[in-house]
């Protein structure tokens, strides 16, 4: 008889989602490597399913390889004294785990550094906050593009929407450096930029873009921003970026079960009107592709930091001009200012009990034989004196 193979012991379902978010990998990456859908790495990760056969040994040994790398990593990381630690997992340095070909699809999620990144810094040196800034933007703004793309259907707000999120996150470094997920908390920011209602007021965005050229990402396109905000927001997050349903639900504000009935609502609306996109593992190719398709490249990290600094500047000399105006117009009127009380003028009263005028009547029979003898009679007056001629 032959003696059954060893069951290879696999890690908790927490610690296999750690290892493959270390080693900058999805869960259709890992997926395709074990030859299972992205469905049941989700359910091995989260607890729900555990993985058996072949499947379980090509599992065991992928996280066996990818725990080696992490140690590797950790070790590299002791090594070196860093002074921003949320952000230095970001960095290019640390090459990352040989990953499988992929299909020619741009993904929705970061997977790799920009080619005009800036290079890392020697071995052993610390990241300045520039160099982090620059490494997490060079992580995340391709991909942040592209979603906000989706989001919006406009190609410039999907741009303005990234640099936004960069320009708030560099004035808020300090709190952005030390945060658990500084990747998330841009993403949410430029997600809230990208669906704000107000865009619609500005004179730039009240004509619609020319759609894609192409009529199957013009009509995915339409059901996307048909749905609305939150149902879109949720399926973006959950089947284009990946994240699992606690996760989407706490990015969007909202439960889990709302969140669960947000994406399957959404879910029905994109399968009844493209029925070939019901499956979520062709759906997450399809947003990918539409994405890609369209030339979104975002601002280089340098002039994003420049516009920060500018835009920080201008609200900080803004604030101080009105604080001033503020200032001077309460000392003019401290300096013009009545010194005592003085008591308003009461209004007028009507005096009761006085007659009214009386008017001039006519004249009686006496007074107008008077008058007539004062006008007969010449009234006596003074010589009248004459010049004497000579």
């Amino acid at each position: 008889m032959t003696q059954p193979r060893p069951v290879p012991p696999l890690p908790s379902p927490k610690e296999r989602r750690r290892l493959r978010e270390a080693a900058s990998l999805t869960q259709a990456q890992v997926a395709a490597r074990v030859g299972v859908a992205r469905e049941t790495v989700r359910a091995w990760e989260s607890g729900r399913t555990a993985p058996r056969g072949p499947e379980r040994e090509a599992y065991a040994k992928l996280l066996a390889s990818l725990n080696k790398a992490d140690k590797v990593t950790n070790n590299q990381a002791l090594t070196s004294t860093l002074e921003l630690q949320p952000v230095t997992p970001l960095a290019p340095a640390t090459p990352p785990v040989p990953v499988p070909p992929v299909p020619p699809v741009a993904s929705l999620a970061p997977l790799a550094p920009r080619a005009d990144a800036p290079a890392p810094p020697p071995s052993g040196a610390p990241l300045t906050p520039a160099q982090a800034f620059d490494a997490l933007y060079a992580f995340c703004a391709p991909a942040l593009v592209r979603q906000a793309y989706l989001l919006s259907g406009r190609r410039e707000l999907a741009r303005e929407s990234v640099e936004w999120a960069f320009q708030l996150a560099w004035q808020r470094w300090p709190e952005v450096a030390v945060d658990r997920d500084p990747a998330g908390w841009v993403r949410a920011t430029a997600y809230e930029f990208a669906l704000s209602p107000w865009h619609r007021f500005r004179p730039r965005y009240r004509h619609p873009e020319p759609p894609p050229a192409d009529a199957s990402d013009r009509a995915l396109l339409d059901v996307l921003l048909t749905l609305p905000a939150p149902q879109r927001r949720t399926l973006l997050l959950y089947d284009g970026v990946g994240l699992d349903l606690p996760e989407t639900a706490a990015e969007t504000e909202a439960s889990t079960p709302a969140a669960a009935n947000r994406l399957l609502h959404a879910r029905e609306v994109v399968a009844s009107r493209l029925p070939d996109l019901a499956d979520p593992v062709e759906l997450h190719r399809r947003l990918a592709e539409v994405a890609s398709a369209e030339r979104l490249r975002a601002a280089k990290s340098t002039v994003v930091r420049l516009g920060s600094e500018r835009r920080a500047r201008f609200w900080t000399r803004a604030a101080i001009a009105f604080t001033i105006a503020i200032i001077g117009a309460t000392a003019l009127t401290a300096r013009t200012a009545p010194t005592r009380y003085e008591p308003p003028v009461p209004p007028g009263e009507t005096v009761q009990g006085v007659p009214p005028r009386a008017a001039p009547g006519t004249l009686s029979n006496a007074e107008l034989n008077l008058r007539a003898k004062l006008r007969a009679e010449t009234q006596p007056g003074p010589e009248r004196l004459l010049p004497e001629g000579r």
